[in-house]
């Protein structure tokens, strides 16, 4: 392990030759969470078949009236594989390539010592949490790792690294390196591939890149920031309440297994914010089961500061908050009957998400509304909004170019403010680690 950069070389568990790698990997645990038609789907097509999707919760199952029968099953399960013996250890850190929807992006699988991470909004930890965290979706994935003897992540961190350093070189040679994967995942979600690194001196530039990076003069000149400004190395792109579900755990656990238990790392895909593959989309809301009207609720949040503008259709909508006006804060406006955007002058936040979200949190504690999910795409939030009493809302996306310099300055991001790509293009389950 490598102290100035938290990283270790992973150990990792794949499945043997001869498993179906299709029905294999499933897309991460926190998609699709108010579609259980997707699940239902994913679990008619795996069926018995030895899958992540038994060794997982999906969301949309989450307080469920079997999620505790779920979560027994899913320990079991972690226990089966390993008596049956269907993992291949590898040692090294794994090369990863997803197409998926015309884009092709990189990233390499490490571990990250959790000693260097807080997930707290004004942390100056090495790896950082780039959005609040909420608190209580920790509980529920703490009770599916502890006592789990495997991890498997979906988690992405990602690196600010312009000139292409870490990862790509990886990517260029590639071919001359042991494949491990290479398949197309199911319901649309594109291809993965995976190769090893197996080369000692590829391994050895790579750390020493991010050692590079990780240096603080080269830190503070980069930013431009004062001497002396804790470094920021490794920010979370996705799954950061998996990561810090990791974090709690391991702080119940080190002071009664010592210092180099593998419950110390947590098993990610690291990659560069500049890599052309990687789109930032926002993530959008919809509320159910609205209660009140939108229009006054808003004017007695915000008095004297909101205009209403009706818009024909989703794709006006859009285009209005896309384009966001100097001194005021555009927000995307679904309902059953129809679109408008909202603008608020003098707005609280930096970020649009901010403004909105601040009047959701109190409205929704005041009893608004029934219930808030967090989802991907405009289709989504128009199909989910237009129905019954329930709203949805849309967003603008934040620029990769500001994102670590906002981090740096400002902290955390408000919580779900962005998401690398659409639901389709997360994270796939596939690597296994020994916890």
């Amino acid at each position: 392990m490598t102290s100035t950069t938290g990283v270790q070389i992973p150990r990792i568990l794949l499945p043997k030759p001869g498993i179906d790698l299709h029905k294999w990997a499933v897309i991460a645990c926190d998609q699709f969470t108010s579609e259980p038609e997707y699940w239902q789907e994913v679990a008619d097509r795996i069926g018995d078949a030895p899958s992540t999707y038994h060794m997982i919760l999906p969301e949309v199952y989450l307080e469920s009236a079997d999620e505790a029968q779920r979560i027994d099953a899913i320990h079991r399960t972690m226990a089966e594989y390993l008596d049956r013996d269907l993992f291949a250890e590898h040692t090294g850190a794994v090369v990863v390539e997803r197409t998926v929807a015309g884009k092709t992006r990189h990233g390499v699988m490490l571990a990250l010592d959790l000693e260097h991470y807080d997930f707290t909004r004004q942390s100056t930890s090495l790896i950082r949490a780039t959005e609040g965290t909420i608190l209580e979706r920790i509980p529920p994935r703490v009770r599916i790792r502890s006592g789990a003897p495997l991890e498997l992540p979906h988690i992405l961190v990602l690196i600010d690294d312009p000139d292409c350093t870490v990862v790509e070189p990886l990517v260029a040679a590639r071919t001359a390196l042991k494949p491990l994967y290479d398949f197309d995942l199911m319901l649309d979600s594109g291809h993965l591939t995976g190769h090893l690194v197996d080369d000692a001196s590829l391994e050895a530039q790579m750390l020493a890149a991010l050692a590079a990076l990780a240096d603080p003069a080269a830190f503070a000149h980069k930013y431009q920031l004062e001497p002396g400004r804790a470094v920021l190395l490794f920010a979370m792109g996705d799954g950061n309440h998996s990561l810090a579900t990791a974090k709690s755990i391991w702080e119940q656990l080190k002071s009664r297994v010592g210092p180099d238990h593998p419950a110390r790392y947590a098993l990610v895909e690291i990659e560069n914010i500049h890599d052309e593959g990687l789109a930032f989309e926002p993530i959008l809301r919809v509320l159910f089961d609205v209660k009140e009207d939108l229009v006054q609720a808003l004017n007695n949040f915000y008095p004297s500061r909101v205009r209403f503008v009706a818009c024909a259709d989703a794709a006006e909508m859009v285009a209005l908050v896309d384009h966001q006006p100097d001194g005021a804060h555009a927000i995307g406006i679904v309902a059953p009957h129809g679109f408008s955007v909202v603008f608020v002058t003098d707005p609280p936040a930096n970020l649009p998400v901010g403004t909105l979200q601040s009047f959701l949190d109190a409205w929704g504690k005041h009893g608004g509304f029934a219930k808030i999910d967090y989802v991907h795409g405009v289709d989504v939030a128009v199909r989910l909004g237009s129905e019954g009493s329930n709203l949805g809302f849309y967003l603008p996306a934040i620029s990769k170019s500001d994102f670590f310099k906002t981090v740096i300055v400002d902290g955390a991001l408000p919580r779900k403010t962005f998401s690398m790509g659409e639901a389709k293009e997360k994270r796939f389950y596939m690597e296994a680690r020994r916890i």
